[in-house]
């Protein structure tokens, strides 16, 4: 049982890790890119590097919605599965 815990936890935090990916690589590339776009112009303005972020990481969780939902009721699905394996204490 304490094995199909871990396997639990280690399922969870690959989902999790998988379903955020997308959207972090999305704000360091965004990031990275602004960044060099700065350095060049020698522009150091705040809302410069926030903004554009914040739109690539929206519109990249949008693009990948389908997905990250399919990959969430899977997991949903397998862990309900799961129930009946794990005693209740009570």
């Amino acid at each position: 049982m304490e094995g199909q815990l871990v396997a639990l936890a280690s399922d969870t935090f690959k989902v999790a890790l998988m379903i955020a990916a997308p959207m972090l690589i999305g704000g360091l590339v965004a990031g990275l890119l602004i960044s060099i776009f700065q350095a060049t112009t020698q522009i150091n303005e705040m809302t410069l590097s926030f903004v554009p972020k914040i739109l690539v990481v929206a519109t990249v969780m949008i693009l990948a919605m389908p997905w990250m939902m399919n990959m969430m009721i899977d997991f949903t699905i397998r862990t309900f599965e799961l129930i009946p394996i794990f005693p209740s204490r009570g």
